[in-house]
């Protein structure tokens, strides 16, 4: 009796099924240290590097003058401000607060942690050109005197977004043509399939050239440009997990309690087809990133003075006698993709229906 109430229980309440397997799966991401622990410090270090211009910046947070009380880090986005003004003119805050200091004068500002900005250059006082990594400046300056570190943090927030995003919309059309084509199947699923063909023989690296000469770069830009062939994989994991899904009785059920196509496609066989879906995001983030990484070295991606991975490995790899040009780099894309992967493999173990399922 005790089992048959407990039977009538998860029928009644189906969601309480759902929940539980994702609780398991939860508890089993968990299990594996490296990947939690990777998905941890990725998922903190990404929502810091939102904050980035109140903790890496040469405009000060606070500065209070002649009794009046000025924010430069947000009025550096306005024109007019007495302090912040976005223009090349802007005053040097770390020479304004030791010229305060020397002074003893009552005016005073508060500079973020690091107070370099990844955008200024040799045209401000006190930058040099490959500078080496000291106290002040952790990872030194490049080429034309803008610090490293400060770079390679912007550049951070750059590139987990511009995969993300990427990621996100080729996941969005290839769930959308693949579960068309494999629900209906037939020549809807021969047509789609002799178009995705053609499309995806499109030399993207050629196309990427070509628009780019013509056009500013940019990061919408760049974002269209990759989605147009990168949705094509997913494309065919979601074709083949709708055909298989569409067999299945609860599909037949479905349709014959009269619902339509698009309901069945999307509230019954989709949330079955997702395995491979949440598997491979944190694999297509990584192939975001490089993507970026490697249009930004060969000088199609970003526009400068966009902080960038890519462009500050061409830096480093043209001087490569300056050690630490190619030492940030390197190291952040080896860690950052590492973290990823760890948190990948994670997720693959945590959804595999071997271990979970809604019969266990």
């Amino acid at each position: 009796m005790k089992w048959l109430n407990l039977f009538r229980k998860n029928i009644d309440n189906p969601e309480e099924i759902s929940l539980g397997i994702l609780k398991k799966r939860w508890q089993k991401f968990k299990t594996m240290k490296r990947g939690y622990y990777s998905f941890v410090v990725l998922v903190t270090l990404y929502i810091i590097s939102f904050f980035l211009p109140f903790l890496i910046n040469n405009r000060a947070i606070i500065v209070k003058y002649e009794d009046n009380v000025y924010f430069p880090v947000i009025q550096g986005y306005f024109h007019g401000s007495t302090f912040g003004q976005d223009v090349p003119g802007e005053t040097n805050y770390r020479i304004l607060r030791e010229t305060w200091k020397s002074e003893n004068s009552r005016n005073w500002l508060i500079l973020p942690p690091y107070p370099y900005s990844p955008y200024e250059d040799i045209t401000v006082e006190g930058n040099k050109m490959f500078d080496p990594p000291s106290s002040d400046r952790w990872l030194g300056t490049d080429n034309t005197g803008r610090d490293v570190f400060a770079r390679l943090c912007y550049a951070f927030n750059i590139s987990i977004s511009f995969a993300l995003v990427l990621t996100v919309l080729n996941y969005i059309i290839g769930i959308l043509i693949g579960g068309a084509m494999g629900y209906f199947g037939g020549k809807f699923d021969l047509f789609f399939q002799r178009i995705i063909e053609i499309w995806s023989s499109m030399p993207i690296l050629y196309v990427i050239i070509i628009l780019v000469s013509i056009m500013k770069p940019s990061f919408l830009l760049l974002i269209g440009i990759y989605t147009i062939v990168n949705w094509i994989s997913m494309t065919y994991l979601m074709r083949a997990e709708f055909y298989r899904e569409k067999s299945k009785d609860y599909v037949a059920a479905a349709l014959s309690m009269g619902q339509s196509d698009f309901k069945v496609m999307f509230k019954h066989i989709l949330p079955n087809s997702l395995v491979p879906v949440i598997t491979f995001f944190p694999f297509a983030v990584v192939q975001g990133i490089l993507a970026l990484v490697g249009l930004d070295y060969l000088g199609f991606g970003m526009p400068p003075p966009t902080p960038s991975w890519g462009q500050m490995l061409d830096v480093g790899l043209s001087n490569i006698t300056k050690w630490w040009m190619v030492f940030a780099p390197v190291t952040a894309q080896f860690l950052t993709l590492l973290c990823i992967v760890f948190i990948g493999e994670g997720v693959r173990e945590a959804f595999d229906p071997k271990v979970y399922s809604r019969l266990r």
